[in-house]
Order: C-alpha cells, then structure tokens, then sequence
C-alpha cells in the first residue's frame, strides 16, 4: 500500500469508531476517548516513516483530558525510531493484531443468503455483544461507539427469529471498514459469521466503494474465515501502554 491509502485507511478506522475528541499532532492522529475500543483511545501514525518528536505533545494531550497515553504503531522499518523511543519511556507492546484488507466482490459473494441490513442498530443487534463469553462493560461501551458512527450500516443473521451473528460496516475516506463481528457463543460454526459478512459485502458494492478493510487480533479463530472471504494482510500493529 502507498503512503496516501495508509493514511486514508488510519483515517476511516479512527472516525468509525467514532472517539469523543481527535486531535491532529505533527502527523500523528490522537482519538480522545474512555470508552472500551482501543482504536478510539491510542494515537496513530498516519505514515509508516515518521520519528518520535511528537510524543511528548501526544503524551501532553492525553494527561490535559484525564487519560492514559497510548499508542497504536505498526511494525514498519520507518517506525522502527517511534518504536525504540516508546520502549525507553516505559511503554510496552501488546495486543498485536493484523490490518487485513479485501475484495469487496469476493466478500458480497460469501454466502448467497443474505442477512438483514438496517440503517440504525435495534436491540436485538446490541443484546449479541451481551452475551455469554463477551465481558458486558466491555461491550456495551463498544455498542456506544459503534451506534454512532457517523456513517455506518449494521447487519445481523438470525435463526428461529432470533439474532444470533452481528457486524458493522463504517464509510469514510474511500474506505469501507468491517467492526464489531459477533455470533452467539452457542452458534458458532455454523456460517452465520460469512451471512453477516456477505450482507455487509453487498451494502459496500451497492456505495460503490472498492476498498474494504477489518482489523483481527493475531490467535482470533475468525482469521480463516476472513482468508475465505478475500482479505489479505497488509500490516501488523501492536498497542503501545504503560503498566
């Protein structure tokens, strides 16, 4: 990926999950926010060459809301620098997680029954992420930030008229991004996670956007199902915090 489609997909990913606050420091995104989803709270490169001038300012920013700095660094050569300086401040890495990013056709061809597309997420939607094996403080506060997302579609499969699969889709920046997949710990294996995804698949291709991206902690069992679905590595990241 060039520099201009690294920045426009950290751009999508950051408004999707829709922080209280982004601030811009010298070349990094900065989301201000104490809610559950990490991409909403740990600053961001919007390049993979950058040094470290900036992180006291990003550190600066953090302390003057109340909050904890953070920082979210993909393991590029260029970053290398970013890296080193983090270590030396007490930061560590963890939660490294892949960028994955798709093709739109393949992901709409996933399966062939569709699943049901809404504008506005019902309860039903939101009752999934507070289920069994899901930490519900957690969760809920995800739901939150998900639900208002500034342009965002969500889809659901359901069985015996229940919702057991969720997702999310958010647009921006020429970017489609997929968040917020869960199925009811119950039914899973079962391809309701592809009917969601193929459902999200065919709302992008009716926007026209050709870009599609998701972001999958490394271990996630769902990795396999991503690869059958067109999405293809583009980067690995870790999330940077003091103890």
């Amino acid at each position: 990926m060039d520099a201009a489609e690294i920045e426009s997909l950290e751009r999508s990913t950051v408004e999707g999950v829709a922080p209280a606050k982004v601030l811009e420091i010298a070349g990094w995104l900065v989301p201000l926010d104490d809610g559950a989803i990490r991409r909403a709270k740990t600053a961001v490169p919007l390049s993979h060459d950058l040094d470290a001038s900036a992180l006291s300012k990003i550190e600066a920013a953090y302390w003057t809301e109340g909050l904890s700095p953070g920082f979210r660094v993909a393991e590029a050569p260029g970053l290398q620098g970013v890296r080193d300086a983090l270590v030396q401040r007490g930061y560590v890495a963890e939660i490294p997680t892949v960028v994955k990013v798709g093709d739109v056709g393949r992901l709409a061809a996933l399966r062939d029954k569709p699943g049901d597309l809404m504008s506005e997420p019902d309860e039903a939607w939101a009752a999934v992420f507070l289920g069994e094996g899901f930490d519900a403080e957690e969760e809920a506060s995800r739901v939150a930030a998900l639900t208002r997302s500034p342009d965002a579609l969500y889809a659901a499969a359901r069985e015996d008229g229940l919702t057991v699969a969720v997702g999310c889709v958010t647009f921006g920046h020429g970017w489609a991004g997929i968040h917020g997949m869960r199925t009811d710990a119950a039914r899973r294996g079962r391809g309701l996670a592809s009917t969601v995804l193929a459902t999200l698949g065919r709302a992008i291709q009716a926007r026209g956007i050709e870009r599609v991206f998701l972001q999958v902690q490394e271990g996630n069992d769902a990795r396999s199902l991503y690869r059958k679905a067109g999405f293809e590595y583009a980067w690995r990241y870790s999330y940077w915090n003091r103890p």
